[in-house]
């Protein structure tokens, strides 16, 4: 029996919140918990993060990464070659298919892959407008700059 909480209460009395109200209703669809291939999410500083996943017998070409708004997926299809017959495979290469939600203002920065470990660099860059700002206090009066007429222009 799956419990699904109904947010429509929410939408009644906020604004601008529909995006996290989306991610907690899509999280709720999930059907079964994908645990392959095995990553970690570093936090590295203030604005970069770091996806590592294992991906052990992937190369480069069996891998895509795409950003999609702010959803960033990896797929792997490995080419499977005619090595001979296994007796035993305890090495996965299944394919995969895996989605992060990335929040506003996040960009990959790069990728690589070094033993086995796919490292994607992620930043967030918030705009200037959206950044705190120090206003200053003056002394209360409000001060207009003085109206100007301008003169006519003679044409030559």
């Amino acid at each position: 029996m799956r419990n699904e909480l109904d947010f429509a209460p929410l939408y009644r009395s906020s604004i601008g919140f529909d995006r996290v109200f989306n991610l907690l209703n899509n999280a709720q669809r999930l059907q079964a918990i994908e645990t392959w291939p095995p990553y970690d999410i570093v936090k590295t500083s203030e604005d970069d993060y770091r996806i590592q996943m294992a991906v052990a017998g992937f190369a480069e070409a069996d891998l895509d990464i795409t950003q999609e708004r702010n959803v960033l997926v990896v797929k792997g299809q490995r080419t499977e070659g005619k090595d001979g017959e296994y007796l035993h495979r305890g090495i996965a290469g299944r394919a995969f298919e895996r989605r992060f939600e990335l929040a506003d203002h996040v960009r990959v920065e790069n990728a690589s892959l070094t033993n086995g470990i796919l490292a994607i660099a992620l930043k967030r860059e918030v705009p200037e407008a959206m950044k705190p700002r120090k206003i200053a206090i003056g002394d209360g009066s409000f001060q207009q700059a003085p109206l100007q007429i301008e003169a006519e222009r003679q044409v030559a």
